[in-house]
Parts: structure tokens; sequence; C-alpha cells
């Protein structure tokens, strides 16, 4: 899997999501979502987008997007997050390893 491609998916990703209201976004906790998506480099990646309570219920959301190629790198995703206030504003941003 070329990771450079692969965070590249997972970064446009996370900009769709980032446009997303708070409200929408909550929708997420609990009911993970995957899709799979066609690549520059003319592979399939498997995205899951997840969300969670970063501390407590109603607060600050941890939006994760996860990609793999469907290789060993299924057991290991590579993984980008953002969280995201009540208000809509951001937190911070960790990027796992790019």
């Amino acid at each position: 899997m070329n990771e450079q491609v692969a965070y590249a998916v997972i970064d446009s990703e996370l900009k769709r999501l980032r446009k997303s209201p708070y409200s929408e976004l909550t929708t997420l906790v609990g009911k993970p979502e995957t899709k799979r998506v066609m690549a520059e480099d003319g592979k399939s990646y498997q995205l899951e987008i997840q969300a969670a309570w970063d501390s407590k219920k109603g607060g600050d959301l941890r939006v994760i997007v996860s990609a793999d190629d469907g290789g060993w790198r299924a057991f290991k995703p590579l993984t980008c997050d953002f969280i995201m206030r009540p208000d809509g504003t951001f937190v911070g941003e960790s990027f796992g390893g790019h």
C-alpha cells in the first residue's frame, strides 16, 4: 500500500467531514460507516469512518478515518482524526504518522 496515497485519501475524507455539522457527525457514534474509494494510484482503498465522544456524551466529538487496501494493513490501518466541539469549532487533529 502506498502510504502517501492512502493519507491523501484519508485527508480528502477528513476535509469532507469537517464541513459537516456537529449534529450530523454525532450520528456516527456507535455506527461506523465503511466505503471503498478508488485512489490516484488505481488501487481501491477501504475507509472506515467512526465517531466517539472524546470525554463525555454531548461534548467534544472525535471523528476518526482509517484506510487500508485489504492487505496486511487491514490489521493496522492508517488513521487520522479530528475533534469537534458542540459549537462546531475544532480542538485539534492527530495524523497517524504522516
